[in-house]
């Protein structure tokens, strides 16, 4: 070793100095690299740092809500007070009837289901992929908003139901109905809520729902009074003499204060008036005079970046700028305005009997609670109040108490009928009529 070293001391001192200079900094640079990157022969070492408020908030979306305050959505500030029949329609399970050009997907996700649900569905069950123009799904939803069970009304006879079991797949059982159907009336008079009274009657809770969605534009059930009567048409199941509990509404008539309100329902499905005018009161897509730019779409199952927990997004934000003028989307009754630590200043206005619409972080409100309001009109002025992370204008839409994607759900279509569809709405009509007595 001595030998090695003395041999390597006589090769340097040959070395002319600039030469000595330059291998001495090449050995520093290759010591000083080997002390830096000790990655190359070390295992790396792992550390969870925390992040402060302030830092999380660098990671918000603009122009929306911190995701680590989320709003609740039943924040009771936000909440109108409930009767009945909203526990009812709330507890009721959801309702679609097929369209033209509809899927499953695009039906499902405007409810705010989410695609794996769908794809889970169909995977094990493509034929729900088939559906036809008027068939009725139904669907329920845990307590996690994941979709639970989904009812396919093929047609009068077959029933199909898909029950999500434990693993995520989805099970079948098919309901065969064989019984005869034949159309039955039931009449009543109010004597207490709308609920009781009909239940008094003899109709179901199912029944009463479609008896409410089909008059919500014409009648505020909250308002009926001790007298009012009503008659309604159904076609029912029956075995053997008994109603099975299967049943739809054909045609209502309800006499409020001396005067009669009419909705029959025609061959696709929607109620309208005597004449065949559509009953429900369109509604506008947008709450603003012009489209802005979605900063933050709706999002039931947005996980915060930092924690990875989910903080739901239950509306839309538009990124408009200050004071920008927010449009109530349709008729209505402003049943809440007021600030709320998180929301700011904000209104909530109901349309019909399911809809709700919640305007947060306002500048300032232009109603007040209590108030009714046309569709169209100025409600509020777009702002930053509350726990928000830029101007915007956060817009939920709320069908039976439960958000939905405002810009994906299906609105209520004001279209009355024509040509050939009208004709034989009318005849339907003349024949239903005479038999919704009130006695």
């Amino acid at each position: 070793m001595q030998e090695f070293v003395r041999s390597v001391s006589l090769a340097l001192n040959g070395l002319p100095r600039l030469h000595k200079v330059l291998l001495g900094m090449l050995t520093a640079l290759t010591l000083a690299v080997a002390a830096w990157n000790p990655v190359l022969n070390h295992t790396p070492l792992k550390r969870e740092i925390a992040l402060d408020i302030e830092t999380q908030r660098d990671l918000q979306p603009e122009a929306s809500e911190p995701l680590d305050q989320v709003m609740p959505n039943d924040a009771p500030e936000l909440e109108p007070e409930k009767d009945d029949l909203d526990k009812k329609l709330e507890e009721a399970v959801h309702e679609h009837t097929v369209e033209s050009g509809e899927t499953l997907g695009s039906i499902l996700t405007q409810y705010g289901i989410d695609m794996s649900d769908v794809h889970a569905l169909t995977k094990s069950n493509p034929e729900v992929q088939r559906l036809g123009i008027g068939q009725e799904l139904s669907w329920k939803l845990d307590d996690d908003g994941l979709l639970k069970q989904l009812t396919w009304a093929v047609n009068n006879r077959e029933t199909r139901v898909y029950d999500r079991s434990d693993n995520g797949a989805y099970k079948r059982s098919v309901e065969t109905m064989q019984g005869t159907w034949q159309n039955d009336r039931v009449a009543g008079t109010i004597d207490g809520s709308f609920v009781s009274s009909a239940k008094a009657a003899g109709l179901s809770t199912r029944e009463i729902q479609q008896v409410t969605k089909a008059l919500q534009w014409q009648v505020d059930f909250r308002k009926l009074k001790k007298g009012d009567k009503f008659s309604v048409l159904m076609s029912r199941e029956f075995l053997d003499g008994k109603v099975t509990g299967s049943g739809e509404v054909k045609a209502v008539r309800l006499n409020s204060s001396g005067k009669d309100y009419y909705a029959i329902q025609a061959e696709d499905g929607r109620f309208y008036n005597r004449e065949g005018a559509g009953l429900a009161k369109g509604f506008l897509r947008l709450p603003t005079l012009k489209q802005y730019r979605i900063s933050s779409n709706f999002n039931p199952r947005r996980l915060h970046p930092v924690t990875r927990r989910v903080a739901p997004h239950n509306g839309t934000d538009f990124a408009a700028p200050i004071g920008t003028p927010v449009l109530s989307i349709g008729d209505g009754e402003v049943v809440k305005a007021g600030y709320h630590p998180y929301a700011g200043n904000y209104v909530v206005i109901r349309l019909g009997r399911q809809y709700q619409t919640r305007f947060l972080h306002l500048s300032k409100i232009l109603v007040k609670q209590g108030q009714k309001v046309k569709k169209g009109d100025r409600v509020a002025l777009s702002g930053n109040t509350g726990r928000s992370t830029g101007p915007h204008i956060h817009y939920e839409f709320l069908l039976n108490s439960r958000p939905v994607d405002p810009m994906k759900v299906k609105l209520p279509m004001s279209d009355g009928l024509a040509g050939q569809e009208r004709r034989a709405f009318l005849a339907r009509t003349k024949e239903y009529l005479p038999q919704l007595t009130l006695d």
